[in-house]
C-alpha cells in the first residue's frame, strides 16, 4: 500500500512525548513489509541538520491559507527515506515544537497542505492518509472539500490516530478563512461555528474514515463522560469505527541484553546483571546499596495526567515504616518536582530525584530498579509500563488505558500475571498495589517467576503493525 502519514513529531527529529515515538518505529517497520510509507513532519529549528543526509525533494512549494502565504522546502532523509522534513523558518524556527502563537493553527494547517501538495508534484497516489492528533486532523476535511477533482486521491481512504484527546487544537472561529473552504464552509460543525469555535480534532472525528487510537481501553473510555474531554458523545456515533491499537516497542533501543546505555547486560537466561545494574544505579545516585532491599522507579513527566501526587501520599509511610528505596527522574510541574525534592530531603539515604530528563538515566532506572510505579489518572497507552516489563521491572499501575492492557495482576496462586494493578485512583489504592509488590518481593521463590513473566512478553512493532496493515485494509474495503 502507499501510506502517507502527517505527523507534528517524529523521532529522531522531534518529540514531546510518545507520538513521536509511534511514528518514528511504525513507519520505517511497514515500509520493512513492503509498503511505501512518507511521513510529513516540521523541520524544526532544534533538529540538528548537520547530522543528516537531506535531499531536496521540492525546492520551493507555495501554500496560501487565506490571506497567508508560504514558501516552503520539501526535503527527504536519505538514510531514513519515510521522512519527509518540512522547512519553514518562519513557522517552525520557534524554539519550542508547540507554542502559544496566534498562528499556531497555521503551523500545522501548513504542514497538511504540504503533504497534500507534495504527493501531487510527486505522483504519489495514498491508499491511506494517516492522521496523527490535532495537528493534522483538518486533513480528512480538507481532502474532501479541496482535493476530490484530483484523481490521485479518488481512492484515498483517512484514519485519525488520536494519541492524547485532551489535545484538541480548539481555536476562534476568526480563523475560518485559513481553512481554505470557501463554499464548504457548510461541512464544519455549525453548533461549534455558532459558538465562535472550531476544534480540529472534532472535524477529524467527524471526517475521517476510520479512527484508531493507542490502546484498546483507551479507546473504550474516551467514549465515555469520564474520559471523553467533551469529545464523547461524538465518538459514540463513530463507535463502529473506533479502534485501540497498542503502541509497540523498540526493542533494538530497549531491550537489556542490547542496552548500550546499561553497565551490565542480562535476559531471561541469566538475571544476574539485574542486581548489578541496580547496585551501580544506586551508587551512581549517591544512595547506599543494601542487599535485598527494593528499589522503585519513577521516569516520567511530572503532570497532573501521571498521578504523582499520589506518591507524594503513599511514600511516606512506605519509607518511614519499611527498607525500601526510590530513584525518581522526570521534569514539568513544579508542584511536582518539589514534592519529590521533599521526599529525598525527608529520606536522603533512600530517596533521589534527578530534576530534568536524561536518556541514559532512563535506561539505567529501567535495568536497576525492582519495581517501576506508574500511578495515572489515565493512560492512552503509555510505553514505560512495557519497558518497565522487558527489564523485569515490576510494573505498580492503575487500571487505566494502556496499562490495563498491557500489565495483568500477579496471581500468586497459579504463578501467572506480571505486575500489581490498583483499581481506585487514590493514596489508598496505590499504598495497597505498592505493599503487595514490596510482599512479594521478599518471597524469593515468586519474585523471579514474576519478572520472567514480564519479560517474556512481546510488545514488538513488527506485532503491532501488522494491526495497522489489517485496518488499513479494512479502510478501503
Amino acid at each position: 500500500m502507499n501510506i502517507l502519514a502527517i505527523s507534528s513529531e517524529m523521532v529522531p527529529y522531534s518529540k514531546t512525548g510518545g507520538l513521536a515515538d509511534v511514528v518514528g518505529a511504525l513507519s520505517p517497520t511497514l515500509a520493512n513489509l513492503g509498503h511505501d510509507v512518507r511521513v510529513f513532519t516540521p523541520l524544526y529549528d532544534q533538529v540538528d541538520t548537520s547530522q543528516l543526509n537531506l535531499e531536496v525533494v521540492l525546492p520551493d512549494l507555495d501554500i496560501a491559507l487565506g490571506d497567508h502565504h508560504y514558501r516552503v522546502r520539501v526535503l527527504r532523509d536519505v538514510d531514513n527515506p519515510t521522512a519527509f522534513l518540512v522547512h519553514c523558518p518562519v513557522l517552525y524556527a520557534r524554539g519550542s515544537i508547540y507554542t502559544h502563537h496566534p498562528d499556531e493553527h497555521l503551523r500545522y494547517l501548513t504542514l497538511g497542505w504540504a503533504a497534500l501538495l507534495t504527493s501531487q508534484h510527486m505522483g504519489f497516489s495514498p491508499d491511506v492518509l494517516h492522521c496523527h492528533d490535532w495537528q493534522a486532523a483538518m486533513m480528512p476535511l480538507t481532502l474532501k472539500a479541496c482535493f476530490s477533482w484530483d484523481r490521485l486521491f479518488e481512492n484515498t481512504r483517512t484514519l485519525l490516530t488520536i494519541h492524547n484527546l485532551n489535545y484538541q487544537g480548539g481555536f476562534s472561529s476568526r480563523i475560518l478563512p485559513d481553512l481554505n473552504l470557501q463554499g464548504s464552509t457548510h461541512l464544519l460543525h455549525q453548533d461549534y461555528l455558532h459558538q465562535g469555535r472550531i476544534n480540529f480534532l472534532l472535524h477529524g472525528v467527524l471526517y475521517a474514515d476510520g479512527i484508531s487510537t493507542v490502546s484498546p481501553t483507551y479507546a473504550r473510555e474516551i467514549q465515555t463522560p469520564e474520559y471523553g474531554a467533551g469529545m464523547d458523545p461524538f465518538l459514540r456515533e463513530r463507535s463502529s469505527t473506533v479502534v485501540g491499537i497498542l503502541n509497540g516497542v523498540d526493542y533494538e533501543s530497549w531491550s537489556p541484553e542490547k542496552d548500550e546505555f546499561i553497565p551490565y547486560r542480562y535476559d531471561l537466561d541469566d538475571l544476574s546483571g539485574k542486581e548489578k545494574n541496580k547496585k551501580h544505579l544506586l551508587h551512581s545516585m549517591g544512595l547506599p546499596y543494601v542487599e535485598g532491599v527494593p528499589l522503585i522507579g519513577v521516569i516520567s513527566r511530572l503532570a497532573g495526567q501521571k498521578g504523582l501526587d499520589l506518591l507524594g501520599e503513599a511514600l511516606p509511610p512506605l519509607l518511614a515504616q519499611r527498607n525500601v528505596q526510590l530513584i525518581a527522574l522526570g521534569s514539568g510541574d513544579p508542584g511536582l518536582a518539589q514534592m519529590f525534592a521533599s521526599l529525598q530531603r525527608a529520606f536522603p539515604r533512600q530517596v533521589c530525584f534527578f530534576n530534568g530528563y536524561s536518556e541514559p538515566l532512563a535506561h539505567r532506572i529501567e535495568a536497576g530498579a525492582d519495581i517501576f510505579a506508574m500511578p495515572s489518572r489515565y493512560e492512552p497507552c503509555g510505553l514505560n509500563q512495557m519497558y518497565s516489563l522487558r527489564y523485569g521491572t515490576v510494573p505498580v499501575v492503575h487500571r487505566t488505558g494502556g496499562l490495563a492492557d498491557t500489565v495483568q495482576m500477579w496471581n500468586p496462586a497459579n504463578k501467572t500475571g506480571t505486575g500489581f494493578v490498583f483499581d481506585h485512583h487514590d493514596a489508598t489504592g496505590l499504598h495497597w498495589a505498592l505493599g503487595r509488590a514490596l510482599e512479594t518481593y521478599r518471597r524469593r521463590d515468586e519474585w523471579p517467576i514474576l519478572m520472567k513473566n514480564g519479560m517474556k512478553k512481546d510488545y514488538s512493532w513488527t506485532n503491532q503493525a501488522r494491526v495497522y496493515e489489517e485496518l488499513y485494509r479494512r479502510l478501503g474495503s
